[in-house]
């Protein structure tokens, strides 16, 4: 039988896959070439490319053109917006004083009296021209009893300016701020003169920020600790969660509900269409709505990445209905991945781009797939013809159905989970599967209670706020309560690390190329069927991880 998840078709992975190509080459500096000459190099491969596709439109002589300018774009495109100076990596640290604007700041901790966060020079002395433009780490001495400052807000500030090297360790703070296009380091910072305030647009979002977190807290106030995870959940606030709790999802794998991510915007907007289609509206105009709101949402919460990313997926699903395109989320996701790397290609590099496209993909190119099949394998009722069923036989069909279809995708995901985990926290979590199985459902509807309260909150209706956050707090006490269970079972947890440091990403790619050919080839039974992904994950994890004892346990 054709499954309806097969067959879609996504022709950026021509754009996708040689781009990410050339940023890796780019970072490994395999190519030890001048920007411009790359751009040079890609922009005469790019015409050879159109020339060979106009004289043979029918052979693939043009395919070698494409890749080749796609890879040389790519490798030059990191080096542009790396933008690193040389120069200074054998100059020792020196004080700075510059106008700094702010790209976003960082929770602060409990106590703290510094600031920290991300922000970019904009004037500097005259012997320092070269640092305007360049994206900084910063550390600001402040008042605990200051109100931070606001994105776009700018500051007179001096201190030590430190240079990051090239390329630090993927899994230390410096290796997070290289991915995110930083260069510098200026700590031990006070402010020197007055700056300019944030403009309207971030006061706004700060202040609906603020509105929000009262909001969710409504009626709810004697439950700290679910409020704690509600705002982590809806406002990606993870600064909330208590040092055992962070420890009890981690250790479970569903630390990925706790930030604003691709479920969590998956489901606002689905909750924003409906609520749209309740006033009419024609459906461009409902999408754009919705797209405006969702965008909102996501700059309100602080537009992180991923937040970011689940956004763009989300408005080329619209955007494929409104233009009366077949639904194709497979080429939703590549779009969605090209955009990203096209205006912020460092964030290949990110823990989070990896971990969101690697889920996503494995949904579904491997998890809808396997849906269906297992679907079809066990269905129920099958010898009776469906016009004589009861309302019991298709209720019981409706659920076993969804059962098998979440059991599939959670069998999916949590092959990336896996080896994620090894990678990023050093834990191995095979209960993550079931754990998930029973919170994803859990935390969707955490998420929309919590919108809803959101929504009448703003309505001014609080008493219907106070509801959902009462359901929102039962829902989440019953959560936390099986988190601990499932923590509790044998074997739910071990820490663990590849033997070689360097084989845990190559695994993680290698485990969605097996995916990808198994999708390109129908999961063919001839070629494996669905097994393949499995047999890769089990053997790179008995071959090429090692346990680590107790005390290696990461630290929340």
């Amino acid at each position: 039988m054709t499954r309806r998840s097969l067959g879609h078709r996504a022709p950026l992975l021509w754009v996708l896959v040689p781009l990410m190509a050339g940023l890796v080459a780019g970072r490994q500096e395999w190519l030890s070439i001048p920007a411009l000459v790359l751009a040079s190099a890609a922009f005469l491969a790019a015409l050879l490319t159109l020339a060979l596709a106009g004289r043979c439109p029918r052979t693939a002589l043009w395919a070698p053109g494409l890749v080749l300018s796609l890879f040389l774009s790519g490798a030059a495109l990191y080096e542009l917006r790396r933008a690193r100076l040389p120069d200074w990596d054998a100059l020792p640290p020196r004080e700075l004083r510059a106008t700094l604007e702010i790209d976003r700041t960082f929770p602060p901790r409990p106590g703290a009296k510094s600031l920290t966060g991300l922000g970019r020079i904009l004037a500097t002395d005259a012997h320092l021209t070269e640092l305007v433009g360049q994206r900084v780490y910063f550390s600001l001495v402040r008042h605990p009893d200051e109100a931070p400052p606001l994105r776009t807000s700018q500051l007179a500030l001096t201190g030590v300016l430190t240079t990051l090297p090239r390329l630090p360790a993927g899994d230390s703070f410096d290796g997070y701020l290289a991915d995110q296009g930083v260069n510098f380091k200026l700590t031990r910072a006070r402010l020197t003169g007055p700056g300019r305030a944030a403009g309207a647009y971030a006061r706004f979002c700060d202040a609906a920020l603020r509105r929000f977190n009262a909001l969710l807290e409504h009626g709810v106030e004697g439950y700290p600790a679910q409020v704690g995870v509600l705002r982590a959940m809806l406002l990606g606030q993870q600064q909330e969660l208590s040092p055992e709790q962070t420890t009890g999802f981690r250790q479970s794998g569903t630390m990925h509900l706790f930030s604003v991510s691709g479920l969590h915007i998956a489901v606002i907007a689905a909750a924003i269409q409906g609520l749209l289609l309740v006033t009419r509206l024609p459906a461009t105009a409902r999408i754009v709505c919705g797209g405006v709101l969702l965008w909102l949402y996501v700059d309100i919460t602080g537009g992180t990445p991923s937040a970011v990313r689940a956004f763009l997926m989300v408005m080329f699903i619209h955007a494929a209905g409104v233009l009366r395109r077949p639904g194709n989320p497979v080429a939703a996701l590549v779009g969605s991945a090209v955009c990203v790397l096209l205006i912020q290609p460092l964030h290949l590099f990110s823990v989070s781009f990896q971990l969101s496209y690697g889920i996503v993909a494995a949904l579904l190119l491997l998890g809808l797939p396997l849906s269906e099949c297992w679907s079809e394998k066990t269905a129920l009722f099958t010898a009776l013809p469906a016009i004589t069923w009861r309302w019991w036989n298709h209720f019981s069909d409706w659920c076993w159905r969804g059962l098998t279809t979440l059991a599939a995708i959670g069998a999916a995901t949590s092959l990336v989970g896996l080896i994620s985990g090894v990678v990023i926290f050093k834990l191995l979590t095979p209960v993550a599967l079931v754990a998930n199985l029973v919170l994803i459902p859990l935390g969707s509807l955490v998420i929309i209670a919590g919108f809803l309260s959101l929504l009448g909150g703003l309505a001014g209706v609080d008493g219907g706020a106070s509801l959902f956050n009462h359901s929102s707090v039962l829902l989440l006490q019953v959560a936390e309560w099986a988190v601990h269970r499932f923590g509790e079972l044998p074997g739910a947890f071990q820490p663990a690390e590849f033997t070689l440091e360097a084989l845990g990403y190559p695994a993680f790619a290698g485990l969605l190329a097996v995916i990808g050919f198994g999708y390109a080839n129908g999961w063919e039974g001839k070629r494996g069927g669905f097994w393949p992904p499995f047999v890769f994950t089990a053997l790179v994890l008995g071959a090429g991880v090692r346990w680590l004892s107790a005390t290696a346990l990461p630290s929340p």
